[in-house]
Formats: structure tokens, C-alpha cells, sequence
């Protein structure tokens, strides 16, 4: 796994085991989000949701990120990430924490020292062990949204798959959609949000 651009561009960081069960992100659909999301990454705070290998959260912090925080539900993968951290250069900017995105996350701002995000990314399991689709993102994205965690202009970033019905929590809006195979990257606001930069 390689990070795309920015500071650490080219270098490589630990992926999952084969028998791991986590699915990275791949480089393709990982190089066209943030293409999307060059102009907003400077600066930004960043939390990566079902982190996995951490590859989304390294790659804003390359990008000049202010700050990631990375959550996962696989003591693998905390700890697979805290060693990409380090390895990276980023624990000063990088946190990643054990815990469970379907549960309350009002733990988070206190864990991670920021109230709210810019950039929210989401990447859940499609199917469990046993291969069967699971339907992890809406009600992911309802508890990002009842602990307040998006900032009031910020992005929140879901990645699903193509047959996975994904909604809305309330007071957000879908303002984009990208397809690539069977993974669709849905972007959501506010819906009170005036101002949208052009993604």
C-alpha cells in the first residue's frame, strides 16, 4: 500500500494480513477522493471511520492535514495503524482509537481534543465473515451525525457498495455520487450549508 502524494509521497505502509478480513481501500477509488477533496485537505481535521490499515487518515495527514483521528472496532488494525503512524512520521498529528461506530461516538471529542471535523471519512465492511452484504453505512452515518462531528461547512465521505441503500440523516444532503465498479463514494453537507465549494 503506497501513500499517493504529498510529503510521503511513494512511500509504502503495512497493509492487513490475507486473513485478515479487512478490505483496504483501493488506490484507484483512494486516488479520485481526494482529487475530489484536494482543494479542502490543507489544514484540515480528519477523522477515518473503520480505519482498517489507516490509509485514507495517513494520506490527508501527507496532504497537510492539521490533524487525524482514526477509529476502529479490530485491535489488528488499532494497532496495525498506530505502527503506520509512527512509521510515517505523523503520532505527533495522528491518534488512532479503539471503539465502535454503529455506538454512541460522543466520546470522540474527548478522546481526539476536537469537537468537530472537516473531513469525515467512512469505509465499512460490505460483508461479514461469513459473506453476507452487510448495511453498516446509514446507521454509521446517523451516529457521526447525532454526536455533531461534522463542522458546519465540512465534507462527510461514505464508501458502500453499489447495492447498498444509503441514507441521509437528517439535516445532511447527498451532494455527489461516484462510481467505480462496485463502490459507490457518496459526499454529504448540511443542508443549511450556503456556501459549496465546487468538488
Amino acid at each position: 500500500m503506497r501513500i499517493i502524494a504529498g510529503k510521503l509521497r511513494g512511500r509504502h505502509i503495512k497493509g492487513p494480513g490475507r486473513d485478515s478480513g479487512v478490505r483496504p481501500i483501493s488506490g484507484r477509488i483512494k486516488q479520485s477522493l481526494f482529487d475530489i477533496l484536494s482543494g479542502l485537505i490543507p489544514g484540515a481535521r480528519v477523522l477515518d471511520l473503520f480505519a482498517g490499515t489507516g490509509a485514507v487518515g495517513i494520506e490527508a495527514l501527507s496532504r497537510g492535514a492539521a490533524s487525524a483521528f482514526l477509529v476502529d472496532l479490530d485491535r489488528r488494525c488499532v494497532e496495525l495503524i498506530a505502527r503506520n503512524l509512527a512509521a510515517a512520521g505523523f503520532a505527533d498529528r495522528g491518534k488512532v482509537h479503539f471503539g465502535n461506530v454503529l455506538a454512541d461516538l460522543s466520546w470522540i471529542p474527548f478522546r481526539s481534543g476536537k469537537d468537530q471535523y472537516d473531513i469525515i471519512f467512512m469505509g465499512p465492511p460490505y460483508k461479514d465473515e461469513n459473506k453476507r452484504p452487510l448495511s453498516l453505512s446509514t446507521p454509521a452515518l446517523a451516529q457521526v451525525a447525532q454526536a455533531g462531528l461534522l463542522a458546519p461547512k465540512g465534507w462527510a465521505v461514505c464508501q458502500h457498495h453499489v447495492r447498498e441503500a444509503v441514507q441521509a440523516p437528517k439535516g445532511w444532503v447527498m451532494v455527489r455520487r461516484e462510481k467505480y465498479g462496485d463502490t459507490y463514494l457518496d459526499f454529504f453537507r448540511h443542508a443549511a450549508t450556503q456556501e459549496r465549494p465546487a468538488l
